[in-house]
């Protein structure tokens, strides 16, 4: 492999920003380092084609020769197949991945490697990495939001006949039916994703050429960049370009946070739904855990770790603005710790999608639940509504309903409901509601 090469030598040794030839003091190289490498091994590849464009830049600008930029690019090539092969590993003794990349070039081409990092620093090099990365974690979390939206929609469609009690103040309210239930988060999950769009399109601009925060006396081509690495736009001032460090990380914990919600109050309606006092829904005995104690418990752990992580990932952006708000522009070591919040929290959220949508498809839905003589005041407004179409007013109606049920004399016989405006019982407005998440979805993943 090729950090292999690296063995037995003192490239690592020596931090690539040091004057003079002493070692770092372990101690201090272990506290700044943190936990930094493990994460950076997901930005390998991001730096990897970061460093690709700027070499093609720094040869179409004439800063670098032809065949400096074609020999750095022939060793930054086999970096990038062993970081797709699962052979690439970041060497203890390196800082960060941009210093394991350009000590295999400089090991790798000699003088020739030690000019990848003209008119260049570290911070832009990590603004680009975490911003290809984050955009390619939007498309996966999106594909599978996608996942679980298409399992709700045609859940939804399935159950639509079948009615639930509704609740206000968690007391019975009115009728409902599993096609609105399951609609609703099907139609939660579009303003979701519409929020990682949103989140996308703020992304989805080039850092590269920033420098440390303040350009460059070379005359790159930004543009180029910005191009070859399939960015929309560039930020364009170089202040602000790192200002978007943090920034980047907030917009998509928000965003996250704004999924884990609904997420989590699905988990929340599941775990209420299956208590033995509702008994709305069930599923098969594999999706529920027993009791060491209790032989009868079937309990919904799947739904209450749901629910527990999305309640952690809802945390996500006041950790990120405690870390960041307090910091004046310019790069600031602080923002290193946003991988080790950020991250982790990513892998919980495309977890929870996961399990989800490997569970619902096997849900057992409740048939004739509204016929228990306790929901019979759900029908309560049908009465009243009844009332009204015979001539009296809402008013006159809603005392004398009421005076009914006060006096035990409430009686009525639903039979079907009439419901026919748009996302009512009797029309759920599926098709459209479908049509504008894959409308969005299209735009997303394009």
């Amino acid at each position: 492999m090729i950090h292999a090469v690296l063995e037995n030598q003192n490239v690592l040794m020596k931090k690539i920003w040091q004057k003079d030839d002493l070692a770092t003091n372990i101690l201090v190289n272990n506290f700044t380092v943190g936990k930094d490498l493990d994460f950076d091994e997901r930005l390998a590849k991001y730096d990897v084609k970061g460093s690709m464009a700027h070499c093609k830049m720094l040869a179409e600008t004439g800063i670098i020769s032809l065949e400096e930029s074609e020999q750095m690019l022939a060793v930054l090539n086999d970096i990038l197949q062993e970081i797709e092969n699962g052979n690439f590993e970041i060497d203890k003794e390196a800082e960060d991945i941009h210093s394991q990349v350009e000590a295999i070039l400089i090991t790798k081409l000699g003088d020739t490697g030690k000019k990848i990092h003209t008119a260049r620093s570290r911070n832009d090099q990590v603004l680009l990495d975490i911003k290809l990365y984050l955009l390619d974690e939007i498309r996966e979390i999106t594909k599978l939001t996608d996942e679980f939206f298409q399992i709700l929609i045609q859940l939804a469609d399935q159950h639509k006949n079948v009615l639930l009690p509704g609740y206000t103040h968690l007391q019975i309210a009115m009728p409902s039916s599993f096609g609105l239930w399951f609609g609703a988060y099907a139609e939660a999950l579009l303003d979701d994703v519409e929020m990682l769009f949103s989140t996308k399109n703020i992304i989805n601009k080039n850092p590269l050429g920033s420098a440390a925060g303040y350009g460059s006396s070379f005359p790159i081509n930004r543009e180029s960049t910005t191009y070859n690495l399939g960015f929309q736009s560039m930020n364009y001032n170089s202040v602000y370009a790192q200002m978007t460090r943090g920034k980047s990380e907030k917009l998509l914990a928000m965003a996250m946070a704004t999924l884990a919600g609904t997420l989590g109050k699905f988990a929340y309606d599941v775990c209420l739904y299956l208590n033995q006092n509702f008994d709305f829904i069930s599923f098969p005995k594999e999706f529920t855990t027993g009791s060491s104690i209790m032989p009868h418990k079937k309990n919904p752990d799947i739904f209450e770790l749901v629910r527990a992580r999305c309640n952690r990932i809802q945390a996500l952006p006041n950790e990120l603005i405690l870390l960041t708000n307090n910091l004046p522009s310019g790069y600031h070591r602080d923002v290193q710790l946003t991988k080790e919040i950020l991250f982790p929290a990513i892998d919980s959220l495309k977890e929870c999608l996961e399990i989800l949508s490997y569970t619902l498809p096997n849900i057992q839905v409740k048939d004739g639940i509204l016929e228990d003589e306790k929901y019979k005041y759900l029908f309560s407004v049908e009465k009243i509504n009844e009332e009204v179409k015979s001539g009296s007013s809402f008013r006159d109606a809603y005392v004398k309903v009421g005076q009914e049920i006060e006096n035990n004399e409430f009686e009525f016989e639903p039979g079907a409901l009439d419901h026919t405006h748009q996302g009512s019982i009797g029309n759920l407005c599926l098709d459209k509601i479908e049509y504008q998440f894959n409308k969005l979805k299209n735009k997303l993943l394009g």
